[in-house]
């Protein structure tokens, strides 16, 4: 077999996958593996991780937990984690120990920017934590048959409350806000459509990269491989997640900002969470 040929054959065919715009559809060969980036790559990056570990926000003290990098925001009451990937594993006791150490904020920030995926139980675990009640927050259909629409009934999804005592072991009676922008994918996406539909929630950011559909692969009858998105996902209101999930308060990273060591949407969700202190103090 020509090697020329078959790549040129595997570039037609990768052309032709990507018309879908979908980061969970590839074409994997012995030689090369197809992607389609065009759904982070064209937009604002919105992130820096130099900035955010910089002095003004984790420093070089702040604290390891599992996958989480957590501290108090120097000169702030407010609680920040950063979660980079949901490949990276935890404990529930590596989240007790932190909601325990940032017990005594005013609020909390979740930032999950940049992270495109990974184990959707560590989704349901970290949303787990913030809620009290069984929470509705999207729903999930299956493939039944060859039709192109031949998709089951959506199911209803849910995010269920952590089981032990609340005021110890949850965020529940904080505000906290999730930072976003468009790399947040495929499970992180699920996890901010979890979160959005929490009372004490708040989305600041970009709109999330998508990839709501749960992938599954196929082997073709040359050995390679295809992954495609099997299941249609939706937010608690039958909208699609495929694409994206608009945030609360949509805000850009300021470059001018960002080569003073400052991270544009890290600001305003302090100032957010500060002004909303104020606010209950006020009533």
């Amino acid at each position: 077999m020509d090697t020329l040929n078959d790549v040129t054959f595997f570039n037609l065919c990768a052309n032709m996958i990507n018309e879908l715009k979908d980061g969970h559809v590839n074409l994997t060969s012995p030689f090369n593996m197809s992607r389609y980036w065009a759904w982070f790559q064209n937009y604002p990056a919105n992130f820096n991780s130099t900035v955010i570990f910089g002095s003004r926000y984790l420093g070089n003290t702040y604290r390891i937990a599992g996958g989480f990098d957590y501290t108090v925001i120097p000169n702030t009451s407010i609680g920040y984690i950063y979660y980079p990937d949901f490949t990276q594993g935890f404990s529930n006791a590596n989240l007790s120990y932190m909601i325990a150490s940032l017990s005594r904020c005013d609020g909390l920030i979740l930032d999950v920017r940049d992270n495109s995926g990974g184990t959707l139980t560590y989704a349901q675990t970290i949303a787990s934590r913030f809620t009290t009640q069984t929470v509705k927050y999207g729903y999930i259909s299956h493939k039944i048959g060859p039709g192109h629409n031949d998709f089951s009934t959506p199911e209803a999804e849910y995010v269920t409350p952590y089981a032990t005592t609340p005021v110890i072991d949850n965020w529940v009676n904080k505000p906290v806000v999730v930072l976003t922008n468009r790399l947040c994918y495929s499970a992180t996406n699920e996890f901010v459509s979890m979160m959005k539909e929490l009372p004490n929630v708040t989305i600041i950011g970009d709109q999330t990269g998508g990839g709501g559909g749960l992938p599954m692969s196929s082997e073709l009858p040359n050995g390679w491989t295809v992954r495609y998105s099997a299941c249609p996902m939706f937010d608690a209101h039958m909208n699609s997640i495929e694409f994206g999930i608009m945030p609360t308060i949509k805000v850009n990273m300021n470059l001018t900002d960002m080569m003073n060591g400052i991270d544009s949407i890290i600001e305003t969700a302090i100032s957010y969470l500060q002004r909303l202190k104020k606010t209950n103090s006020a009533n």
